[in-house]
């Protein structure tokens, strides 16, 4: 009742409008994806405005003739969703620091963010069980009928022999010890913090954020060369079924590290103003779980879509 103290332990939040522009923000993007990765309209002349604003996007990076604003949906998506997660993130942090965060409140922090670290799991795992599907009983499946599986003769060769992957002795191998290390050092931070030597986790936060940074760029000219290159065998997107899945995994991956990197920098700029404590960093710890999640994953992936799928290749 107004005028009387709380007598719970939980925190009632105000009216907030980040629950439904969050919701705004995903059909935005989502729309954007389909429209760059399938298109809605097709390019047959009748209609030049819908064709530029809804034909496939991806035409444009493959070099298709034709100006393509398929891209467009996506940018605007992707920026409606930061700002999105900004504003609400700005509120839980500004919460945090005004004390409203009790320690049930940070029990349900911690296990939302649990909850959210494992649906992303299962997005790879189901990736993965694509990936290994296809790498096993791609022959079996050239073998359908058609009537079943349209273009079936085509898997036969959809995955190996046939197809040359990416060197994983090459950037793939950098990005690994890239990660490994950045494992690494957001541990540091983390430690540092838990005992209060602010100026290490300041470094430790630092160098993760330059190394997420650094692996982000290394991945961007991995896939130039892959451009490049994808006349003389190498995987590209929706050429065969490797290229597709190798771009779906490592481009998703490369977009978590993104985030990670952006999460950690927010960290690193509330520690810089005085923000967090060796007994209440929960921000902190939340953007370390996610980057080790990060990391093993991208285990997984460079040990079996990169060394295992290459030598299979050879």
């Amino acid at each position: 009742m107004a005028g009387h103290a709380v007598e719970h332990d939980y925190h009632l939040i105000p009216p907030s409008p980040w629950p439904f522009l969050s919701g705004v923000a995903c059909m935005v993007w989502g729309l954007g994806m389909v429209v760059f990765f399938a298109g809605l309209q097709p390019r047959n002349g009748d209609s030049p405005m819908k064709e530029f604003f809804f034909s496939k996007g991806l035409d444009t990076l493959q070099g298709k003739e034709g100006a393509s604003g398929g891209w467009i949906l996506l940018v605007l998506g992707s920026l409606f969703a930061a700002y999105v997660m900004f504003g609400w993130w700005r509120d839980v942090a500004r919460e945090s620091e005004v004390g409203d965060h009790t320690p049930v409140v940070d029990i349900g922090l911690r296990y939302g963010m649990i909850m959210f670290i494992m649906q992303e799991a299962m997005f790879f795992v189901g990736w993965f069980w694509m990936f290994f599907e296809l790498g096993l009983f791609h022959k079996m499946r050239a073998k359908w009928n058609t009537d079943v599986l349209e273009n079936a003769p085509a898997y036969a060769d959809s995955m190996a022999p046939g197809i040359s992957s990416i060197n994983w002795a090459g950037l793939p191998l950098m990005n690994t010890l890239i990660l490994l290390l950045s494992g690494c050092t957001v541990t540091w931070a983390h430690h540092a913090l838990i005992h209060n030597d602010r100026k290490g986790a300041k470094w430790g936060l630092g160098l993760t954020v330059l190394l997420g940074v650094w692996f982000v760029i290394m991945q961007a000219i991995e896939y130039l060369e892959a451009f490049h290159g994808r006349t003389h065998g190498e995987p590209w997107l929706s050429t065969d079924a490797y290229g597709s899945a190798f771009f779906l995994a490592t481009g998703f991956h490369g977009l978590h590290v993104a985030i990670g990197a952006i999460f950690l920098f927010v960290c690193w700029a509330r520690l810089m103003r005085g923000g967090f404590k060796p007994e209440k960093h929960f921000g902190l710890e939340a953007a370390a779980w996610y980057w080790h999640f990060v990391d093993v994953v991208w285990l997984f992936l460079f040990a079996f879509v990169y060394i295992v799928f290459g030598f299979n290749a050879l």
